[in-house]
């Protein structure tokens, strides 16, 4: 690497007997008085200022980065001095994810990391700073689970700077920052009586809603997208492979959750349930867009839509004004104060319906494997992780099996001495 250390405040020029003689320029006492110039590995000149006083510190400045340099550590100082906003901001519109996971992710960093970590250069952070942005989002944020999503994106942001090479390490991976840890929380199931409370008090047109997603474990966007002609009632199967979803504001059917299509065991009884609710409720071709708001229209003849008849149901207006009204109804929430919401439920939402019907299944004897599949998980590890609490008693099991052996062993074996007892 070639460089040198300029002296802004001092020039070199032939003296009156010929000899060169140093003077004061135009910038003498002005501004920063060293320059460290070297050229970089894109092959442009770059440079970085110091005081008076510490030319030692320019020199040793420029020794170090032609050590980055040799070693492959070096960073681009102009690099190095773009905030963190500017990198995310660039780095959110390069994403290519579905549209509703960008939406989600955009929405965590602009309101968790921004605000906290956005005007910092890059160049500038150090695992200190990741910690005291970690302890703001827990006094912001209760849930670990949901701080564990948020610090996952500000930490992939920081590796693509690592990629680019406007840091050398992603600050979020040193030793000394924990991430949250998982949401330790066990699923507590509803109880069947519990289930049909809340059913019974929907409108009539919405409760066919809990038995799918009670009796197929469907998710509610896949409820609210589910059409008359992917439930098989000759097959006893459910098809699922559509959703609807907001993305940007706008309704769209998309695919399932990633991107995942399953077939459902549909129960007698569930699936005479589905046929009065069909003959009572005729089903609506509602047309939307696949995927994104300006993506190919699609039309589907749902089970469930909005009073009017054509609109399909949205998530927050549905949850909002009809599933806490029945929490209510069911005695499983307060009711809201005069003037104000209704009380948050998380663990009571819809998605109570799939862990009730993981557990009539594991109760019933259902491998994890085959739950799995039709809870469109793409891990078994992850359904196992989540409700193995809810599998029958494997020293229960143990006791059983060990009881089978022996009242069925050979009775000589207990010997002559027991045989005469």
């Amino acid at each position: 690497m070639a460089g040198h250390v300029q002296d802004r405040w001092y020039k070199t020029q032939p003296g009156p007997g010929g000899g060169p003689v140093r003077v004061k320029t135009d910038r003498y006492g002005i501004g920063l008085r060293y320059r460290a110039r070297y050229v970089g590995p894109d092959g442009a000149e770059k440079s970085q200022s110091f005081p008076d006083k510490q030319k030692r510190k320019a020199e040793a400045w420029l020794s170090k980065t032609a050590t980055d340099m040799n070693s492959g550590q070096y960073v681009d100082p102009k690099l190095a001095q773009t905030t963190f906003r500017e990198y995310a901001e660039r780095w959110l519109k390069a994403q290519t994810s579905d549209p509703s996971s960008r939406e989600s992710v955009n929405s965590q960093v602009r309101l968790h990391a921004l605000p906290y970590l956005g005007s910092r250069p890059l160049g500038s952070f150090k695992p200190e700073h990741i910690r005291t942005w970690l302890s703001e989002l827990e006094r912001a944020i209760p849930a670990t689970s949901y701080r564990r999503v948020i610090f996952s994106s500000v930490s992939a942001i920081l590796n693509a700077a690592v990629d680019d090479e406007y840091i050398r390490k992603n600050p979020c991976s040193a030793s000394t920052v924990h991430v949250p840890a998982r949401n330790a929380q066990k699923v507590v199931p509803w109880t069947t009586e519990r289930v049909f409370a809340v059913r019974a008090a929907l409108p009539e047109q919405y409760r066919a809603m809990v038995d799918l997603g009670a009796g197929c474990g469907l998710r509610q966007g896949e409820i609210f997208g589910l059409s008359e002609e992917e439930i098989r009632f000759g097959t006893g199967w459910v098809h699922v492979g559509c959703q609807v979803k907001v993305v940007e504001g706008v309704l769209v059917f998309a695919l399932p959750k990633r991107q995942k299509e399953r077939d459902v065991p549909l129960s007698p009884q569930v699936a005479e349930v589905l046929k009065k609710h069909v003959s009572a409720f005729a089903p609506a071709a509602v047309t939307l867009p696949w995927a994104r708001p300006d993506g190919k229209l699609v039309t589907k003849r749902l089970l469930f839509v909005r009073p009017d008849g054509k609109s399909a149901v949205r998530r927050t207006d549905f949850n909002t004004r009809l599933w806490k009204s029945a929490l209510v109804g069911a005695d499983v929430i307060p009711p809201a104060e005069p003037g104000k919401r209704h009380t948050a439920a998380r663990e009571h939402g819809m998605h109570a319906l799939r862990h009730f019907y993981a557990s009539v299944l594991l109760d019933a004897g259902e491998n994890i494997k085959a739950l799995s599949t039709y809870l469109g998980h793409t891990d078994p590890g992850f359904t196992l992780r989540t409700y193995t609490h809810l599998l029958p008693s494997s020293e229960g099991r143990a006791r059983v099996a060990m009881d089978k052996v022996y009242l069925g062993r050979p009775s000589w074996l207990d010997g002559p001495q027991t045989a005469q007892g």
